[in-house]
C-alpha cells in the first residue's frame, strides 16, 4: 500500500519506528495529487516547495531527538478560508482572488508549530455558502466515489481530498453541516466540535455565532489526534472556552456499554432516502449489540431549524461580508463612476450568485420594520431548539441520526432550486444552532455505490464520549476500510 493511503495514526507509528520519513510521506501525497487531482479538483493551490521544506524540518526534529507532536511530518490539507501567512486565502471567491494574509489562523499556527506539513489549500463553496461545492468561483470538486456527483459542501474539497488520499487528513469548517455532510457524501469521518472548543481566530467569517473549525479524517482515531492538536483556549478569540482538552486518543478505549442513545423521531420522518434509513437502522442494531441502550426521543422544534438557520446565518453573513467593499482589501472594479458605483460594481462582480442571495436575505431580515418579525423571532426559536437538546441530554448521552436525507446527488441536480439545496442540511443545522459537538462516520453504501454517513451528537464539550462511541462502531464494521476507485 502506498504511503498516501495510510491513516494518520498508522503513519505516526511508522514515523516513530523510523520505518518511513516525513519526506517520503509528503512525496507520496504530492505524487497522488499530481496524478489524480485534475479529475477530482480538490486543491485550489498546491505548494510543493513549502511542503517539502516542512517535511524536511519535521524529519530534522525527529533525527535531533526533539519531542515531536503526533502530527509531526503528516500532510494536512487546509480549507481555503483558514488564514495562512504568505499563502493565498481566497475563500473560493473572486473577491479575495489575490489576498495573501499576513498571519496564520490559530489552528494553522498550532499545526505549524507541531511540524505538520501543508500540501496546499482546498476548494470550497464560496465563503462557505453551499452544500455541494458548486458555488466555488474557480472549479467544481467531484466526489471520488462517482465523478458525476457532488462531494458535498462547503468543505467538499477537504472531504474529497481525504477520501481520494490526496492528504492524510484535513481541516474544514462547519456552519450548518459543512464538515459532516461532505464527510457523509465522501465516506470519511467528519467532526464538528462544540462551539468554543476550537479557536476561530483566522477563520474568514460567514456566520460568527455558528462557524466552527473541525476535522476530516480517514478514521475516528485520526479525528481524536487532530482535534487534540487544534483544540484549546485562545485569547485571540473571545468565544474560545478555557477548558482542559482531554486526551481524545486515550479515551477511545473506554467502555460504551450502558450508554444511552436517543433516536429523535423528527429526524426519521419526511423525505429520508430508504437506503439511508436502512443503513442507519443497521447501525442502530450494531450499537445495540455493543451494549448501548436505544430509546426514541423528541426534538419538537426541529421543523423550524432550516428557517431559523437561514435567517440567523444570512443576517450574520450580511454583517460580516460588508467589509468587502473594494476599499479595504480584495477585489475592486477598475472602472467606476464615483464611490457608490465602485461599491455596487465591486460587490456585484466580486461575489457569486449564492453569496449575493444570502447577503440580500440577511440584509432584509435586519432592516427596519422586519428585524423583530424575522431575526429576533429566529433567535427565540434558536433558544427553543437548544432547550430541546438540553431536555434530551438530561437522560441521554448521545443522539443518533442520519447526516443527510440522501446520498450524494448529481452535479447540477439542485443548482436551480436553492430551497432543495438548503434542505440537504436539514439534519445537521440544529446542531450548529445549539452549538453542540457532532460527528459523521461511514455506515454503509447506496445501491449506486455512494457512501452513507451516520451522525452522532453529544452534550457540549463531550467530544470524548462522541469519539469513543464512534470508534467502537467503526471497529465493529468495515465501512471505513473501503476506498474509492478513481475513474476518468
Amino acid at each position: 500500500m502506498e504511503l498516501h493511503a495510510y491513516t494518520l495514526s498508522s503513519l505516526q507509528q511508522k514515523l516513530q519506528q523510523r520505518e518511513v520519513t516525513a519526506v517520503e510521506i509528503t512525496q507520496s501525497v504530492l505524487k497522488r495529487i499530481f496524478e489524480i487531482d485534475d479529475r477530482i479538483g480538490a486543491y485550489l493551490l498546491v505548494d510543493e516547495q513549502a511542503a517539502m521544506a516542512q517535511a524536511e524540518g519535521a524529519d530534522s526534529r525527529r533525527t535531533n531527538g526533539e519531542t515531536v507532536s503526533p502530527v509531526s511530518g503528516i500532510p494536512i490539507g487546509l480549507k481555503d478560508l483558514l488564514s495562512t501567512e504568505g499563502m493565498a486565502t481566497t475563500c473560493a471567491s473572486r473577491m479575495l482572488e489575490n489576498y495573501v494574509p499576513a498571519y496564520d489562523a490559530t489552528v494553522v499556527a498550532r499545526l505549524r508549530q507541531a511540524a505538520a506539513v501543508f500540501p496546499g489549500k482546498l476548494n470550497m463553496d464560496e465563503f462557505a455558502m453551499g452544500s455541494s461545492n458548486e458555488n466555488s468561483a474557480y472549479q467544481q470538486t467531484k466526489n471520488p466515489w462517482d465523478l458525476g456527483c457532488v462531494p458535498g459542501g462547503s468543505s467538499g474539497g477537504s472531504a474529497a481530498a481525504v477520501a481520494a488520499d490526496e492528504c492524510i487528513a484535513a481541516l474544514g469548517s462547519d456552519t450548518g453541516g459543512s464538515i459532516r455532510q461532505p464527510a457523509s457524501f465522501c465516506g470519511v469521518v467528519g467532526l464538528k466540535p462544540t462551539y468554543g472548543r476550537v479557536s476561530r481566530y483566522g477563520l474568514v467569517a460567514f456566520a460568527s455565532s455558528l462557524d466552527q473549525i473541525g476535522t476530516l479524517t480517514k478514521s475516528v482515531a485520526d479525528a481524536g489526534i487532530l482535534l487534540g492538536e487544534i483544540a484549546g483556549y485562545d485569547s485571540h478569540d473571545s468565544t474560545s472556552v478555557n477548558l482542559l482538552v482531554p486526551d481524545y486518543l486515550a479515551g477511545l478505549q473506554g467502555d460504551i456499554q450502558g450508554l444511552k442513545v436517543g433516536i429523535p423521531k423528527e429526524y426519521y420522518s419526511g423525505d429520508i432516502h430508504p437506503e439511508v434509513r436502512a443503513a442507519v437502522q443497521q447501525a442502530i442494531a450494531v450499537f445495540t449489540d455493543l451494549g448501548v441502550e436505544i430509546e426514541e426521543v423528541s426534538l419538537p422544534h426541529t421543523e423550524y431549524a432550516v428557517a431559523t438557520y437561514y435567517l440567523v446565518a444570512t443576517a450574520e453573513a450580511s454583517s460580516n461580508l460588508a467589509r468587502y467593499d473594494g476599499v479595504k482589501y480584495g477585489y475592486r472594479v477598475p472602472d467606476a463612476d464615483g464611490l457608490l458605483d465602485m461599491y455596487c460594481k465591486t460587490r456585484a462582480l466580486g461575489f457569486g450568485a449564492e453569496v449575493k442571495r444570502r447577503i440580500m436575505l440577511g440584509t432584509y431580515a435586519l432592516s427596519a420594520g422586519y428585524y423583530d418579525a424575522y431575526y429576533k423571532k429566529a433567535q427565540q426559536i434558536r433558544t427553543l431548539i437548544k432547550q430541546d437538546f438540553e431536555q434530551v441530554f438530561s437522560h441521554c448521552d448521545l443522539i443518533l441520526s442520519p447526516v443527510s436525507p440522501t446520498p450524494a446527488f448529481k452535479i447540477g441536480e439542485k443548482v436551480e432550486d436553492p430551497l432543495a439545496m438548503y434542505l440537504s442540511d436539514i439534519l445537521t443545522i440544529p446542531v450548529n444552532l445549539a452549538g453542540l459537538p457532532a460527528l459523521s462516520v461511514p455506515c454503509g453504501f447506496s445501491s449506486g455505490g455512494l457512501p452513507i454517513g451516520l451522525q452522532l451528537i453529544a452534550r457540549p464539550f463531550a467530544e470524548d464520549c462522541l469519539l469513543r462511541a464512534a470508534h467502537h462502531y467503526e471497529q465493529a464494521t468495515e465501512w471505513n476500510r473501503k476506498k474509492p476507485v478513481i475513474g476518468d
